[in-house]
């Protein structure tokens, strides 16, 4: 039987005093690969904000990567982001940095010190999104595709639990969306990291079929 990566029970979920989605239930098993779909403000954004801990769940219950949700503290929260790798359409990177150096980064600021493994683990995410020999570029020096690539990377350096993905090709083209999208779904089947996918792109999910959670009318349905 898969272990269970994400639950959530009875939730209700709110954007300031507004009651955004209610009653939710979820079961997400290791090495899912799952869509999040929904009409813009339906509530796709608040749910996934939930999931890292950006919103509080004040009613209902859920667990993730082995934290308990409406328990939740600040001090908890460092931790519980090393168990999730987070990728956003608009990339983050540090711009002034290497791809190496933003790497090395995220690894330091999250308690690693060896520079052997950092190289390593470095090599293994750059590897995986096959950009390795890019280590060097500057942000600027890639195009949008691969700036997404290393977002990805940076996503899995922690060995994740789970990746929640806000519109990860919201802002590319089809053709390299479609590269994207065939990375994640080789990345879920060669390393089993579960895949939340919140996306606008119904021809990916035509492409790149799998599960479908749906936001419609204040509710969460799996399709």
């Amino acid at each position: 039987m898969s272990e269970t990566v994400l639950t959530l029970k009875n939730a209700n979920i709110y954007q300031q005093e507004t009651l955004v989605l209610s009653d939710v239930n979820l079961d997400i098993k290791k090495g899912d690969f799952l869509y999040l779909i929904g009409q813009t403000g339906s509530g796709k954004s608040s749910l996934l904000k939930i999931l890292y801990g950006d919103l509080e769940l004040k009613h209902g219950s859920g667990t993730i990567a082995d934290f308990k949700l409406e328990t939740l503290t600040l001090k908890q929260l460092p931790y519980l982001r090393r168990k999730l790798g987070i990728v956003f359409q608009d990339f983050q990177l540090l711009n002034d940095r290497t791809v190496e150096e933003n790497l090395t980064f995220v690894l330091r600021a999250t308690g690693w010190k060896d520079k052997t493994k950092i190289k390593d683990r470095i090599e293994e995410v750059l590897s995986l999104v096959k950009l390795h020999t890019k280590h060097f570029k500057m942000p600027h020096e890639l195009s949008g595709g691969e700036q997404q690539r290393v977002v990805i990377a940076r996503a899995l350096l922690n060995h994740p639990e789970i990746i929640l993905a806000d519109e990860p090709t919201g802002n590319l083209d089809p053709s390299t969306s479609d590269d994207i999208m065939k990375l994640l779904v080789d990345i879920n089947k060669a390393t089993q990291t579960t895949f939340l996918i919140a996306t606008h792109d119904y021809a990916i999910i035509e492409k790149f079929p799998a599960s479908i959670i749906k936001c419609v009318q204040g509710k969460v349905i799996m399709e």
